[in-house]
């Protein structure tokens, strides 16, 4: 019996794959080709490009590293969240209302675009409803119970609403959060399945999906893209670039604005008694900047991620986690890890997007800092808006400033080793 396949990219086998059936292969590129449009990386925002380009005509070839699913887009937390990464409130300070309120209607409109796209093409994603933020220090109450007053009143956003302790505390299933808010707005979903589907209907509108073949090199001659890999070079009039934590060898501007950090998921054996923790079947994150994230699955076990690493290191995923889990159920504290897993998440300095033209013919995607599963895949349809010459909403994420991370290719780790663990104590004190 073969041995399960296991990621050259991510470690740690995910539950996700274990349960979405069998895993569509693509073909690995064999000789040289020309087409209009490259994409390189196959996530959420390369496949969705790569779909809505090729439902209107366009001839585009997706070229991933590993195979589809492998980084983040199908790896990740599963939840939608709602807004950008940063509360709008905050956005608000460095770039004003109005740009903050449309990049607000811009991730309400992520979330339309989702719902419909899976309706479309008949992906069944285990979605469910609801999120919960819960506040793990008495000082942030205020804060959270403000944020849900300004969703509302400022965003035209009802569905947020401030939990005290005691309604916290019962949808949770412990004591351990202060106060929370609510969101019906948003919920969670399986990535993997989101992903698997979304692939299949960009194959059948006529993309060309190649798995295992890694870009070597990227250049521009001749007024067109080129992408080297060791099986043939494709070349383009256009190219997006979206590896998000797996490009520093591709574009060093991408490199100095995106980081790659590693994040940690583990799945528990099915609860026996699931009632306990999140009657409700909402997911949840806390306050911390090294934010937990956890919701229960379709068939009741507890997905919890709660460890990240700033560097190569893995180390025991689960022995952290399960303290972490056991902080806050404690009658889970022998609670049984079918799964632990890993990926590289990109993150930018401001935790917003990093959208940008470094040469010509040549779009650069990523840095969504945890926030991916809303907001990438709808970057993609933009991308194609931008080709189709429609409306370009791409542009306003664009104009974001990402200042690059400090130190450079050298001491940007390093920098950021130091100032992650800085925040963690904060976490704790």
């Amino acid at each position: 019996m073969a041995a399960p396949y296991q990621s050259p990219i991510s470690p740690g086998r995910s539950w996700y794959e274990d349960s979405v059936g069998e895993r569509p292969r693509y073909p690995t590129l064999d000789g040289s080709l020309d087409v209009d449009t490259l994409i390189v990386g196959g996530g959420f925002t390369g496949l969705s490009a790569a779909l809505h380009l090729a439902a209107r005509g366009v001839d585009v070839a997706l070229l991933e590293a590993a195979r589809l699913g492998d980084g983040a887009s199908g790896r990740n937390g599963g939840q939608f969240g709602t807004g950008q990464r940063q509360w709008p409130e905050d956005l608000e300070g460095e770039i004003g209302f109005e740009r903050s309120r449309a990049l607000f209607d811009m991730a309400e409109d992520a979330k339309a675009h989702l719902h419909e796209m899976m309706e479309a093409h008949s992906i069944d994603a285990d979605y469910r409803p609801g999120q919960l933020s819960l506040v793990h220090k008495r000082r942030y109450i205020e804060s959270y119970r403000r944020h849900a007053e300004i969703l509302a009143e400022r965003y035209g956003y009802p569905h947020a609403r401030f939990l005290g302790r005691e309604e916290t505390q019962a949808r949770l299933g412990s004591p351990h959060y202060h106060a929370g808010v609510l969101d019906e707005g948003t919920g969670h979903l399986h990535p993997m399945k989101l992903l698997v589907g979304t692939g299949r209907a960009a194959a059948r509108a006529g993309a060309r999906l190649f798995e295992n073949t890694p870009v070597t090199r990227l250049s521009h001659r001749d007024g067109r893209i080129e992408a080297e890999t060791p099986f043939g070079t494709v070349r383009a009039e256009r190219a997006l670039m979206a590896v998000n934590a797996h490009g520093e060898r591709l574009d060093r501007a991408n490199a100095a604005h995106v980081m790659p950090i590693r994040s940690f998921i583990a799945a528990t054996e099915p609860l026996a008694e699931p009632e306990r923790v999140l009657p409700g079947g909402e997911a949840a994150d806390d306050s911390r900047f090294v934010v937990r994230y956890f919701r229960k699955t379709p068939d009741n076990r507890l997905l919890f991620g709660g460890r990240e690493a700033y560097s190569s290191a893995q180390g025991d995923i689960t022995g952290q986690i399960r303290r972490q889990v056991a902080s806050i159920w404690p009658h889970l504290g022998a609670v049984g890890f079918t799964h632990a897993w890993g990926g590289s998440v990109g993150v930018t300095l401001p935790r917003m997007p990093y959208v940008a033209s470094p040469r010509p013919g040549l779009t650069v995607i990523g840095g969504f800092s945890g926030h991916g599963v809303l907001l990438s895949h709808y970057t993609g349809r933009l991308y194609a808006e931008r080709v189709m010459g429609n409306r370009d909403r791409l542009a306003d994420l664009e104009a974001l400033r990402i200042p690059a991370f400090p130190g450079g290719s050298t001491l940007r780790a390093p920098l950021l080793f130091l100032a992650m663990t800085w925040y963690a104590l904060r976490d704790r004190f």
